[in-house]
């Protein structure tokens, strides 16, 4: 993304910190991801008191996965990407701090119901109206600044925005009459809505970070393939399959439709492919992280036919396309928006990629081969996870809590 400093008078904010979005929600979303893990983990082995009449263990972590950690990491991203693409600013400063501190809320509210601290029903009722406040203004921010110069193109975004509040409004549905299936479909609505973003996006950022990132060292500029009909045929195939794997069921349909997103994947894959990056991790990242979707969406189609778990294929579009693909967009914006060169990424961050790695090997590969071992497994891939996280943040938030190395504003 390419910084836009508007030539009007200079935007005002009490700190560094609130002058964009990217800086409260990816450091917010870097400490939450190891909190909400570790406690995951007690939560797991029966060591909390979470009221499991009123909340499915697997929901909570599955909701605070989606709509916690990976909300605020969209969240970041689009309040700092939307002034980019329509020269208006977003919010900042106090407006901002009140956005932040709803998410914040409710997570704290989401904590202690893992904890089981006090009445949960009381802690989900705060939840739900800070969320939804989150949610709502999130959303009326990149709404207005979209709008306010027409940039319709646009509006698929705008509406897997909405769709991702509808998502989470029937979660807290499911909580407050008692019924799991709303929850459950409203966590798997948030996954794929979440992932339906992540293509659309990544199609726009991750061939355009590769173009600039391998050019920069190249004596001839790099030009990757796209193909719009890929781009279509790769949206409709999911749309497809998040409609058949979580409505219909069917498994002959399942696999056509999961193995059509992958393969249409692979091919954009190849297109967008240049051995230049290789030498840069903040781009091998993204492309092992669509590369990671490509085999979850393998695992989708094999599933129904082999047998093994389905949470497994789950976990695995979960980890690849939220997970490491995360972790990359923040590493690489983190950099570009606080003024610093996004071809010296700090030394930790091969360690950070590679322990996402980590995550999806042993979340996701060694159970397909050894399911006795399940729980080391899921152990080692939770520390991989929080050594991820860890990193970041002793990285990354000194950045994102001191102004901008070019004395702009942003």
């Amino acid at each position: 993304m390419q910084q836009i400093q508007p030539p009007s008078a200079r935007p005002v904010s009490i700190h560094p910190f609130l002058n964009l979005g990217f800086r409260p929600f990816f450091s917010g979303g870097a400490v939450f991801a190891i909190i909400t893990m570790a406690l995951w983990i007690f939560v797991l082995m029966g060591k909390t008191d979470i009221n499991v009449t009123q909340i499915n263990p697997i929901y909570w972590h599955g909701h605070e996965m989606l709509y916690g950690y990976t909300m605020a990491i969209i969240a970041g991203f689009l309040l700092t990407a939307v002034k980019n693409w329509t020269g208006v600013m977003m919010p900042h400063g106090y407006k901002l701090l009140a956005i932040f501190s709803c998410w914040v809320v409710a997570r704290i509210a989401w904590l202690l119901v893992g904890l089981g601290v006090g009445n949960a029903m009381l802690w989900f009722a705060l939840a739900a109206i800070f969320d939804m406040l989150f949610m709502l203004s999130m959303a009326t921010a990149i709404f207005r600044a979209v709008l306010s110069v027409k940039q319709y193109k646009q509006m698929g975004i705008l509406a897997k925005i909405a769709m991702l509040s509808m998502g989470n409004g029937l979660c807290y549905l499911g909580i407050f009459i008692n019924n799991m299936d709303y929850v459950k479909i409203g966590d798997y609505l948030g996954l794929y809505l979440i992932i339906g973003l992540v293509l659309t996006i990544g199609r726009r950022v991750v061939p355009f970070f590769i173009e600039k990132g391998v050019s920069f060292d190249s004596e001839q500029k790099v030009v990757v393939k796209n193909s719009r009909w890929l781009d279509i045929a790769s949206l409709l195939s999911f749309f497809v399959f998040f409609v058949v794997d979580i409505f219909i069921g069917n498994k002959v349909l399942l696999t056509l439709s999961a193995l059509s997103v992958g393969l249409v994947n692979i091919v954009r894959l190849l297109g967008w492919y240049h051995h230049g990056i290789w030498q840069k991790p903040l781009l091998w990242s993204l492309y092992m992280a669509f590369f990671g979707m490509c085999i979850s969406f393998f695992m989708f189609a094999a599933q129904p036919w082999l047998g093994f778990n389905h949470s497994l294929a789950l976990h695995a579009l979960a980890v690849a396309g939220i997970g490491m693909m995360t972790v990359a967009m923040m590493a690489r914006v983190s950099l570009g928006h606080t003024g610093r060169s996004i071809h010296q990424p700090p030394k930790t961050v091969y360690a950070m990629f590679i322990l996402m790695i980590i995550v999806f090997v042993f979340r996701v590969i060694m159970p397909l081969f050894d399911i006795e071992h399940y729980i080391v497994w899921l152990m080692i891939a939770q520390s991989a996870w929080i050594g991820c996280f860890a990193l970041f943040a002793i990285s990354y938030i000194p950045m994102l809590v001191a102004p901008r190395t070019d004395g702009l504003f942003g």
